[in-house]
């Protein structure tokens, strides 16, 4: 397994964050690449699914998830359950002070393709963790705009 964590601070309460993060049909604002919806249920609580394609245009690749943990406005937690990615993803709000938030958004995910995989993984994350870090960059200037 992989492990990339990152984090932003965000001049908004936590459960306005939360409630943020839990747009997932919004996500295509904020993360690079990625488009999400709903597929079974209505994106809140254990047990419903969501699907993430990532990509430009039609070439890229569908991130199959299921919610394992719900705990508004502080954890959520998917399970990555397609051919490409597998693994989990953590997404966490802690209240800071002065109504301030801490987003960590942090995967544990094995690579496919065995050991070409893993090794692959190390060419290719230090592009991944910046494109993530810009995309919770983004998210924070969205939600403290009001924008999300």
């Amino acid at each position: 397994m992989q492990h990339l964590e990152l984090d932003v601070v965000i001049d908004a309460a936590a459960d306005r964050v939360f409630a943020a993060i839990a747009d997932w049909e919004s996500q295509g604002q904020w993360m690079l690449g990625t488009g999400v919806r709903t597929t079974g249920g209505d994106g809140v609580g254990v047990g419903a699914t969501l699907e993430a394609f990532t990509g430009i245009g039609k070439v890229g690749f569908l991130d199959t998830m299921i919610i394992t943990e719900w705990d508004p406005p502080h954890r959520v937690v998917v399970e990555h359950t397609g051919k490409v990615v597998r693994g989990s993803g953590v997404m966490e709000v802690f209240a800071l002070p002065g109504g301030r938030s801490r987003f960590v958004w942090s995967e544990q995910i094995e690579p496919p393709l065995g050991m070409v995989g893993r090794l692959g993984w190390q060419v290719v994350r230090p592009a991944f963790a910046l494109g993530v870090k810009r995309s919770l960059e983004k998210f924070a200037r969205l939600v403290e705009s009001g924008g999300l």
